[in-house]
């Protein structure tokens, strides 16, 4: 069982960043590829990124690709994701979650969930 807490959400003007953090119990962090989505207002939950369980292998929704950075450190067991230059369809609660597999970028590959950091932008 892992057990996944995310932190770093909040307010922020568009143009601004922030960086989440997803700290995870139990030993077997390592174990698992780690990855973000995030569900904005009235949208179905959508893959933001995946990093593999070394840190050596990323993957990013296409349309956040060069704005959102994910990296991990395994020994301290959390998963963070930098967003930049958030706008206002960056609104959203992000969750954190843990897949077996490697670079999963649907949901079904995840099996732990975390509850979700609220993400607000301004315009």
């Amino acid at each position: 069982q892992v057990q996944l807490v995310e932190s770093g959400g909040g307010l922020v003007q568009a143009g601004g960043s922030l960086r989440l953090s997803c700290a995870a119990s139990g030993r077997t962090f390592s174990s698992y590829a780690m990855g973000w989505f995030r569900q904005g207002p009235g949208k179905e939950r959508e893959f933001v990124a995946v990093i593999s369980r070394s840190g050596g292998t990323t993957r990013y929704a296409d349309s956040l690709k060069g704005r959102f950075i994910i990296s991990r450190d395994n020994a301290k067991n959390t998963v963070y994701l930098q967003m930049n230059s958030l706008n206002a369809a960056d609104t959203a609660v992000y969750y954190c979650a843990a897949s077996a597999l490697s670079t999963a970028i649907i949901e079904g590959g995840y099996v732990y969930w975390g509850q979700g950091t609220q993400v607000t932008v301004s315009s």
